[in-house]
């Protein structure tokens, strides 16, 4: 490695330091927070500290929560509003999906430029209190056009997913920081764990209950962190905001300046459009082929996330420590090839319940490509990296629900000369199948290893 990438590896130590010295010291009170605010000692760890790590873990947690609540019942509401076929229906899921993943892809890398220049508090207040009251619009909508509003600013709210991943890389010192987005990744495990399930019984009452759930757990969030939640980002760290870093080409620019972080930018682009397949079409896919309920459909997600939370809050430490940060995202590519596949070739039903945990193995690849990519990145840039790198969920957005959508409306059409309902998961194992050859050609540095 040359010096200047030593420099680019090592820049982001002095905010960590400068935010633990910042806070009083009191004794550790949480589990959770030893795992995500790792920075010092334990006789260094602080109150407001501890309480600030669980608020951006339950952060994390609610708004998937949130996410999965409506998503058993999101494709049957938008069925009901349209008046259609599944078919049909399944088209208009991908504008959804579309729009959604276009306002992540254009808002991300700003709200993180703008978390670098004012801080991560504000920020991650306000998307909380934009998501309460964009749920409360999704839950009154009275037409298809209403709902894809609310979708829209969903896109925007959610947004700033990555200045919560930025305040635990403010906090976390950089060899920690793939064991601390391996716990954000049992956050989000957590709220797929609760979210589908409630959400698919909630909707057997009434498909817009899920919204007013949401909205409600969104607000009470807001009004949560606005006691708990300390700034992590010194002042002396800040950048000024520049509309050339904070567009999303700028923002991508950012990540071809290192040819690692460009390498596994690719990788990380080629594994979230292969999760668009799971996103996208999965509810659609089991009603279709195994006519479950909205209950069964919910609860198969639920199982999602128990394994996503295993993995990345119980397993990921280890695996990064015996295996590497390298292996560890090979190790999660071949079990992610072997569970899409697995869906794919499902006839009954039976080989998902199967597939999901070898599925999930790809929980090991996010945050370790994630916590090598942050090394690249100065103290003042961490909210720009991580609106860099949440805007490749946004391409993927933009690129997976219409592909997927499109290829899925085509398996199934009437008159099809061969039906083949697996064709979305099959595809989303090719593409993890490149991303593999590309992991598997990459040499990655000792220091990124370690």
């Amino acid at each position: 490695m040359n010096p200047s990438e030593k420099n680019e590896l090592s820049g982001a130590e002095p905010a960590i330091a400068d935010t633990v010295d910042r806070l009083p010291n009191q004794q550790p009170s949480s589990s959770i927070a030893d795992g995500l605010s790792t920075a010092g000692t334990a006789s260094e760890q602080s109150g407001p500290r501890r309480a600030a790590a669980l608020f951006i873990f339950f952060t994390v947690a609610l708004d998937m929560i949130a996410l999965g609540m409506i998503a058993p019942v999101l494709p049957r509401l938008v069925e009901t509003l349209m008046h259609g076929t599944t078919s049909q229906a399944s088209v208009m899921l991908g504008v959804f999906g579309t729009v959604f993943a276009g306002m992540q892809f254009v808002c991300s890398p700003i709200i993180g430029s703008l978390s670098d220049r004012w801080g991560r508090q504000p920020v991650v207040l306000l998307s909380n209190l934009g998501l309460g009251l964009d749920y409360v619009l999704m839950a009154w909508a009275p037409s298809i056009e209403w709902l894809l509003v609310g979708r829209i600013v969903s896109g925007l709210a959610s947004s700033s997913i990555p200045t919560a991943q930025a305040y635990i890389a403010d906090v976390t010192p950089p060899e920690k920081r793939a064991s601390a987005f391996g716990l954000l990744g049992g956050a989000f495990a957590m709220g797929f764990v609760l979210g589908p399930a409630v959400g698919g019984l909630l909707g057997t009452v009434n498909p817009r209950l899920p919204f007013w759930v949401s909205a409600g757990l969104s607000l009470l969030n807001a009004l949560y962190g606005l006691f708990v939640l300390p700034e992590s980002l010194a002042r002396a760290n800040r950048a000024p905001f520049s509309w050339r870093r904070a567009n999303p080409v700028g923002s991508v620019r950012m990540l071809a300046r290192s040819q690692l972080v460009l390498v596994l930018a690719g990788i990380l682009l080629l594994a979230y459009l292969a999760q668009q397949a799971l996103m996208n079409v999965y509810i659609l896919y089991a009603d279709y082929r195994f006519h479950w309920t909205d209950r069964t459909a919910g609860l198969s997600l639920a199982l999602v996330g128990i394994c996503s939370g295993i993995y990345g809050g119980a397993l990921v430490k280890h695996a990064i420590r015996f295996a590497g940060e390298r292996g560890s995202m090979i190790f999660g590519l071949l079990l992610g090839i072997a569970g899409f596949s697995m869906i794919g070739a499902s006839r009954t039903g039976l080989l998902v319940w199967f597939a999901i945990p070898v599925m999930n193995g790809m929980s090991f690849v996010w945050p370790a490509a994630q916590s090598m990519m942050t090394r690249g990145a100065a103290a003042n840039e961490q909210g720009q990296m991580q609106g860099a790198i949440h805007s490749l969920r946004g391409i993927s957005g933009l690129v997976g629900p219409g592909i997927f959508a499109w290829i899925f409306a085509r398996a199934i059409r009437p008159g099809a000369a061969m039906q083949v309902p697996g064709s979305p998961f099959f595809l989303a194992s090719a593409l993890l199948l490149l991303a593999l050859l590309a992991t598997l050609a990459t040499r990655m540095p000792r220091a990124v290893r370690a």
